[in-house]
């Protein structure tokens, strides 16, 4: 492998770069992808509820599926702006089954409809390479696959997705060294 090769960016949004570790040479990247303005979250969780109502957890999973996992809002962006909503009477929740689920009010209802524009999670991915969007999508889904083998397989089958993992460690790497 000759460390040239290295010297390209992978890139899973076109304004994050990627270096050779595969860790975001920057700052401002949440835990599923790009960091998302306020704002964007804000008009995320108004265009989400005039679907249906839902939970906070509910909605982070959704922009997370609608954008192919480029955008995963994390809690500590839903909760407060779900409060920041309630607070200004745009919201409402209520206890349903344990979890607390937020409906538009009529003040929400028309704030939703103001908004002009693509919907805030095409706008996270407008640009974007659907290749690249796929790659992270299955990287997601490869991380959820492990998390299940923590906690569902026994001592042998962990040590053969370890085993897997490495071996397909090392043939991305391969990839990743061969002439372009």
């Amino acid at each position: 492998m000759h460390g040239h090769h290295y010297s390209r960016h992978l890139s899973v949004h076109p304004t994050r770069s990627y270096g050779r570790s595969g860790h975001y040479r920057g700052r401002g990247r949440g835990r599923g992808g790009p960091r998302a303005r306020r704002g964007d979250i804000r008009a995320a969780v108004l265009t989400l509820l005039a679907e249906k109502p839902m939970h906070g957890y509910e909605m982070i999973k959704e922009l997370e599926d609608r954008t192919g996992g480029a955008w995963r809002p994390s809690a500590g962006s839903i909760y407060p702006t779900l409060q920041l909503l309630e607070d200004e009477g745009l919201i409402e929740g209520q206890e349903t089954e344990g979890k607390r689920r937020f409906t538009l009010t009529d003040a929400g209802r028309a704030a939703e409809k103001s908004h002009s524009g693509a919907a805030p999670w095409d706008e996270v991915t407008a640009g974007a390479d659907p290749e690249q969007l796929r790659l992270v999508h299955a990287g997601l889904q490869l991380r959820e696959a492990v998390g299940q083998v923590l906690y569902a397989a026994d001592a042998e089958q962990r040590k053969r997705v370890r085993e897997l993992l490495d071996e397909t460690r090392r043939r991305i790497y391969g990839i990743l060294g061969e002439e372009g």
